[in-house]
C-alpha cells in the first residue's frame, strides 16, 4: 500500500470551526488546522511523541504550544505511532494482571 494513500482523503482532516477553542493552538494557517486528534493520542507516549512540549514545575506534560497532531501532513506520523501506543497498553495491562 502506498505511504502517502491517505493524501486528500477526507478521513485524514477534520476542522471544527465552530469549536469555542478554534483554534486551540495558535496558528498562521487556520484553514489547514486538523481537529481531528484534539486529544492527542501521543501525549499518553510521554517525552517519545515527538512533539514539542515542556513540563510543568509540577511534573505535567504541558502540549499547549505543540501542533504536531494538528498539522495536516502530520496524519501519518501520528497513526504510525498507534503500535507504540498499543504496546504501551499492553505492558499496563500485564503489569496490572501481575498485581
Amino acid at each position: 500500500m502506498d505511504k502517502d494513500f491517505w493524501k486528500g482523503k477526507h478521513f485524514s482532516f477534520f476542522q471544527n470551526k465552530e469549536c469555542e477553542y478554534f483554534p486551540c493552538h495558535k496558528t498562521d494557517k487556520p484553514e489547514d488546522f486538523n481537529c481531528l486528534f484534539c486529544y492527542c493520542p501521543l501525549y499518553a507516549l510521554g517525552d517519545k511523541c515527538g512533539g514539542n512540549f515542556t513540563i510543568t514545575e509540577d511534573g505535567i506534560k504541558d502540549c499547549s504550544k505543540c501542533m504536531l497532531p494538528h498539522v495536516k501532513s502530520n496524519y501519518a506520523y501520528v497513526r504510525s505511532k498507534y503500535s507504540e501506543i498499543l504496546d504501551l497498553v499492553r505492558t499496563q495491562l500485564s503489569e496490572a494482571e501481575d498485581k
